[in-house]
C-alpha cells in the first residue's frame, strides 16, 4: 500500500460531497420502476440524459441553463473544469441497464450498488483515505471498505439477513468499484454487481 497525503476538510471534498449528493438521487428508479413501470422509468431517464447533456453542451458554448448548469459547475471536480462533465450521463445509462437487463431484486441491488456503494466509496476515500490501493489509479483501501458495508448492509436489509449473499455482492462491488475506470464505473458497477446478484440469486 501507498501512503496518500491527507488535508483537512477541503474544496475537493466539499465537491465530492455535492457530487454523490447529486449521485445518491438515482436510489430513486427502483421505487420509480416500482410505481411507474419499467417503460416509463426508462423514459424519464432518458429524458434527463437528453437534458443534461443538452445543457452541458450549452455550457460548453458560455451558455447557461438555470439549475442544471450550476449545480453542474459546483460538483465538478477540477479535472473537469474546462471539458464535458459525463458523469451523470454514464450514471443515467448505469440504471437503466440495470433495470432493462436484470429482474427484481437484482436491479435494485444493482441499483443501489451505484447509488451508495460508489457513493460512500468516494466520501471515505477523500476523508479517509491514507492508503491507495495499486493499480486502481489512486482508489483507497478506506474508499473499497467503505463501500464493501455499504452494499453489504443495503442488501442484508433487501434480503432480510442474508448475510452471506451480502457480504459477497458488497466485495463484488468493492471490487469493480476499485478499477480504474473513472466515470465508466457508472455502468461497470450496476451490471457488474447486477449479473453477480442474479447469478446469486
Amino acid at each position: 500500500m501507498l501512503v496518500k497525503n491527507q488535508s483537512p476538510l477541503s474544496d475537493e471534498l466539499r465537491t465530492e460531497l455535492i457530487r454523490k449528493s447529486v449521485h445518491i438521487l438515482i436510489a430513486a428508479v427502483p421505487s420509480m420502476t416500482a410505481f411507474l413501470g419499467t417503460a416509463l422509468t426508462l423514459g424519464i431517464l432518458a429524458t434527463g440524459i437528453v437534458l443534461y447533456t443538452t445543457a452541458e453542451a450549452l455550457r460548453q458554448r458560455g451558455c447557461s441553463v438555470p439549475i442544471i448548469t450550476h449545480i453542474t459547475r459546483v460538483s465538478s471536480r477540477s479535472r473537469e473544469a474546462n471539458h464535458f462533465v459525463l458523469g451523470p450521463v454514464t450514471l443515467g445509462i448505469g440504471a437503466m441497464l440495470a433495470i432493462m437487463l436484470y429482474p427484481h431484486p437484482a436491479a435494485s441491488i444493482a441499483v443501489y450498488a451505484l447509488a451508495f456503494g460508489d457513493s460512500a466509496a468516494s466520501v471515505a476515500g477523500k476523508f479517509l483515505g491514507r492508503l491507495t490501493i495499486p493499480l486502481t489509479g489512486g482508489k483507497t483501501l478506506a474508499g473499497s471498505l467503505a463501500c464493501t458495508v455499504v452494499v453489504a448492509l443495503t442488501v442484508a436489509i433487501m434480503l432480510q439477513g442474508q448475510v452471506l449473499i451480502a457480504l459477497a455482492l458488497g466485495i463484488t462491488a468493492a471490487l469493480l468499484e476499485a478499477l480504474p475506470t473513472r466515470d465508466a464505473d457508472n455502468l461497470l458497477l450496476p451490471v457488474g454487481v447486477g449479473l453477480a446478484a442474479t447469478l446469486i440469486l
